[in-house]
């Protein structure tokens, strides 16, 4: 697995997944829709299998000698990693953000705080579960894969902004503010987030490697 993971990042991760990261920076615009920094991410997900099709790389992987479940959570696992990198990278500019407008008045969507990021790992965790059971179906299908998770991502962006911005109510409050004493009570959100990411991922793996182990190549 150590070996294969080495492999997606030196050979098969697309180069603009790195210039994606840059893009957290965007949580310090005012006015903005944050969960479309992480979006971003996702689409050089996609560029990434898009380019491995062109080169191959998946016939190459399943010519190695280990086992072609393997293969498919040594991607699995790369891309939780690149998520997690995203995430983390956007904390500071977060921060940053905070400070810069301290009373919030993010009036395009929620505010860069605790819950945004558990919501965003869920948002993630959803991706997940979406786009590789749809892929590794066929191994070929990436276009119908990123489809079906850009429309959850979207529908996802939605509910959730709408819930902590545009409906008025208790979870809207409890959502959408930088209040510090507010912020420590969104740890649930956090944690809960995480968790199911997490769970959403590993249980992506599974179904997707159990669905490439019977593709004819």
């Amino acid at each position: 697995m150590k070996n294969l993971l080495y492999k997606e990042f030196r050979l098969a991760i697309h180069p603009s997944v790195y210039i994606f990261f840059a893009l957290a920076a965007l949580l310090l615009v005012p006015l903005y829709p944050y969960y479309v920094s992480f979006f971003y991410l996702t689409l050089g997900i996609f560029l990434t299998f898009k380019t491995n099709r062109a080169e191959n790389d998946i016939f190459y992987s399943a010519l190695l000698p280990v086992r072609k479940g393997d293969v498919v959570r040594a991607r699995v696992l790369a891309v939780a990693l690149l998520e997690l990198a995203n995430i983390v990278i956007a904390i500071p500019f977060a921060i940053l953000s905070a400070k810069i407008n301290p009373v919030g008045g993010n009036n395009a969507g929620i505010e860069p705080n605790v819950a945004f990021f558990g919501l965003s790992f869920l948002m993630y965790g959803g991706f997940n579960l979406i786009f590789f059971p749809v892929f590794y179906k066929t191994g070929r299908s990436e276009g119908k894969a990123f489809l079906w998770g850009g429309v959850f991502t979207f529908l996802y962006i939605i509910a959730a902004e709408s819930l902590a911005q545009y409906i008025p109510s208790p979870v809207s409050a409890y959502l959408d503010t930088l209040e510090k004493s507010a912020q420590l009570r969104q740890l649930p959100v956090l944690f809960a987030g995480i968790a199911l990411w997490a769970a959403f991922t590993l249980l992506s793996a599974k179904i997707s490697a159990e669905r490439f182990e019977k593709v004819d190549l």
